[in-house]
């Protein structure tokens, strides 16, 4: 399977948007509402004065998985990205890790 405009395979991607700020009641009510936000490519993890989006997305690259979660935003007014993420488990997970890369933690175990 490939993605349009790309020779690529499609395989899965996984990252880390960062927002700007935290997001306010009112934005968090319009997220809500937002039904490409509730598909599980993308999920708020918000902390005290923070929040981002935890991504996995299908896409012949990493620039068109970003580029494609990117887009949901042009439905949310207001919030603004400041960063991609790619931690030791993204790259993991990416398959990009290399002796070169902080190992990913282990699991937590239950």
């Amino acid at each position: 399977m490939h993605s349009p405009g790309s020779t690529a395979p499609v395989r899965k991607w996984y990252f880390t948007l960062h927002l700007k700020d935290a997001l306010t009641e009112e934005q968090s009510d319009t997220l809500a509402g937002l039904d490409r936000f509730n598909d599980g490519r993308i999920g708020l993890v918000e902390g005290p004065d923070t929040a981002e989006f935890w991504c996995s997305f299908e896409a012949g690259t990493l620039t068109e998985a970003i580029a494609e979660a990117l887009g949901f935003f042009e439905e949310f007014p207001g919030v603004l990205i400041r960063g991609v993420e790619l931690d030791a488990l993204a790259l993991d997970e990416n398959g990009m890790s290399t002796p070169a890369v902080v190992p990913a933690p282990p699991p937590l175990s239950v």
